[in-house]
């Protein structure tokens, strides 16, 4: 058997258990919407850590940020990793427990559009129409860098055609999400969560060891200015095509460093806001069968967020040491993850730690396609449209939705070329600045009214299109990543508008009190 066969056996075997599992959950998920959407709040604490973390964190991990350290050295993939790990702490610590309880005291929502338009007890629904929009709209694009990770998996591994490969890992994401809903997701998502930090931690192993070690690592990126600093960034010499050069003794050129300042730095840690607004992981909390158990899943998640972090920036640096010039784009950089473990491991566990990928890419691709679709059957369809419907109808729905946005999602993938980091980045800011301050003015802030609640979703969201396309652009102080004004910006909206508008209602304000109320 050759090499790329026994590679391939071993991911095959690993997607056929994925689909094993959705069919293993078909009869529950399909009892109820609740059970199809949630889970019917039934989910452990270590299914629930770790589910969360893994639907979070995507390709990007194994391939974006290690392709941003191998690129141009530590300090922005570092820099970010850090904000992400901050808001991860936060986001357990602060958030899981009251959103848990609120879920359930706001009507029993089992969707984030749902508890925020319960939370302000609206007759028109136009809360929940936004909420869904957002998500139908952020969901397609993060979707789509999901499936351009599968499509460039295979095409750097195997040399078979990036559309075909892209088209049959988004079937296959399709196929256990539409057969088994939340719990097939979630219970997937555990073990995808296990293979993606072993993935991890081996492919780090075996890459310092090719290197010669950890100091041969350290020298060679000593060597490259700024690639190594916390307070500076490498740059990579390119040609007018975004080409790195290649300097005679196969290393690859690099420029005089640039600073790295504390905006900058400021800009990137707000990745870590972004959590606040994660419909994937905000589901998790409202989907944890005891809210006594949320302590047990902060601390699982923390640690594998904090050694899967550092691993992946680690293999981009240790990467520049074993190819300095293999990779001569910032979209070839996202394959360091693949090249060394293709190249140094044994065929059959090299397709284990390619596997890796797939489990980042699958584990957040379905749950982005299951919020998407009950975003648009419950809140929309049934809010709005037929507010009979029956489960069954809502069933239908939400599984043509699935379709819809994926179909969606393979549309923006076409493009072989896209950056993984880059494309999960706006996507990223889009929930973070859209849902981010309205869940945590919901949960910790009496005063916030109906009004405050829609600025502040509006403003959020459309000051991330604004700033990413008229603003950004213009570099210097505008260059920050979008996330962070927009974000200020929804709290500025809600706060203003919700002081300038109608108190709450009575029974809205005795539920916050209520919840408020109830012991930790």
């Amino acid at each position: 058997m050759s090499a790329s066969v026994e590679t391939l056996v071993s991911m095959l075997a690993y997607l056929a258990a994925m689909v094993v599992i959705g069919l293993y959950f078909a009869k529950l998920a399909n009892s109820s919407s609740e059970h199809f959407f949630i889970g019917g709040r039934r989910l452990g604490p270590w299914v629930a850590a770790m589910s969360a973390e893994a639907s979070d964190m995507s390709g990007w991990l194994l391939m974006g940020l290690p392709g941003v350290a191998y690129w141009c050295g530590l300090a922005d993939a570092a820099w970010t990793a850090i904000g992400l790990a901050i808001g991860t702490y936060l986001n357990w610590l602060l958030v899981s427990k009251r959103l848990r309880r609120y879920s359930i005291a706001a009507g029993n929502a089992i969707t984030i559009p749902e508890f925020i338009s319960n939370r302000f007890k609206e007759n028109k629904k136009v809360l929940m129409t936004i909420a869904a929009l957002f998500i139908l709209v952020f969901f397609a694009v993060y979707t789509g860098s999901c499936f351009v990770t599968c499509g460039k998996l295979f095409n750097q591994l195997f040399g078979i055609d990036y559309v075909l490969m892209m088209l049959v890992g988004a079937a296959i994401v399709l196929t256990y999400t539409f057969l088994g809903g939340f719990l097939a997701e979630s219970t997937t998502d555990f073990v995808q969560g296990i293979v993606m930090i072993v993935s991890l931690v081996a492919v780090l192993a075996v890459g310092t060891a090719a290197a010669g070690g950890i100091g041969a690592v350290i020298d060679n990126a000593r060597a490259i200015p700024g690639f190594l600093e916390f307070f500076g960034i490498a740059n990579p010499v390119t040609n007018d095509a975004g080409v790195q050069r290649i300097a005679a003794d196969g290393s690859a050129m690099f420029g005089a460093k640039s600073s790295y300042g504390l905006l900058t730095i400021i800009s990137t840690m707000a990745w870590g806001l972004g959590y606040f607004g994660m419909p994937q992981v905000l589901l998790r909390f409202m989907g944890i069968r005891s809210t006594r158990e949320l302590t047990k899943s902060r601390r699982i998640a923390v640690i594998w967020v904090l050694i899967s972090l550092a691993a992946a920036v680690a293999i981009g640096i240790i990467g520049r040491a074993v190819y300095p010039g293999k990779l001569t784009t910032s979209s070839e950089a996202e394959s360091i993850f693949i090249i060394i473990a293709s190249s140094l491991m044994n065929p059959f566990a090299a397709g284990i730690m390619m596997s890796g990928i797939l489990a980042a890419t699958m584990s957040s691709s379905d749950s982005y396609l299951l919020i998407a679709s009950s975003a648009f059957s419950r809140n929309i369809y049934q809010g709005l449209i037929n507010k009979n419907a029956t489960e069954k109808q809502i069933m239908t729905v939400s599984r043509i939705t699935l379709l819809a946005v994926a179909l969606v999602g393979i549309l923006i993938a076409l493009d072989s070329n896209s950056v993984i980091f880059k494309v999960v980045s706006f996507a990223w800011a889009g929930f973070g600045a859209t849902f981010g301050p309205v869940i945590l003015f919901s949960l910790f802030w009496k005063r916030i009214n109906r009004a405050g609640a829609m600025a502040g979703m509006l403003g959020g969201g459309g000051m991330v299109f604004l700033w990413k396309l008229a603003i950004r652009p213009n570099g210097g102080i505008w260059g920050i990543y979008e996330l962070l004004p927009a974000f200020i910006f929804a709290c500025v909206m809600i706060i203003a508008v919700s002081l300038l508008t109608k108190k709450p209602s009575e029974e809205i304000e005795a539920e916050f009190d209520a919840v408020r109320a109830m012991a930790d």
